[in-house]
């Protein structure tokens, strides 16, 4: 077996530690980039108002559908200026109070049916014994 030069073994050792710093270097530099966009949380959040505003949501829950569109506005802010983490969860809270105020204008909306209907029985009722009593 052919034995290697000093300077052979020399240049191989620089070789593998340039190469392990190289490694190291692209390793560090990956985790010092900034985290990505949360675009997804971002469009859910959107999606989510769009859908309230569509079912006039704003008539039965204006307060939780003004602090979606607030959060929203903070999260774009937030993406705007590189805090991404901040903008994902401000997102989030977006999607979420606009979904709160979808389900408490549903339910306002239910309510209001059920009270139309139960004002409907009582006149049926009344009609009713109004009818029943005259034959009497």
């Amino acid at each position: 077996m052919p034995r290697l030069s000093a300077s052979s073994r020399t240049i191989g050792r620089w070789s593998a530690f340039i190469a392990l710093a190289t490694v190291g270097f692209l390793g560090l530099a990956g985790c010092a980039t900034p985290p990505m966009p949360p675009t997804e949380a971002l469009q859910a959040a959107e999606s989510s108002i769009s859908n309230a505003e569509q079912a006039r949501v704003a008539d039965y829950a204006s307060a939780e559908l003004t602090m979606a569109r607030q959060k929203l506005a903070m999260a774009n802010t937030a993406a705007r200026n590189d805090e991404m983490t901040r903008a994902e969860q401000l997102a989030v809270e977006a999607r979420t109070h606009a979904e709160v105020a979808l389900a408490q204008a549903e339910e306002l909306k239910a309510k209001a049916v059920n009270d139309d209907m139960q004002t409907s029985i009582d006149t049926l009722k009344l009609e009713m014994d109004r009818a029943t009593g005259a034959r009497q």
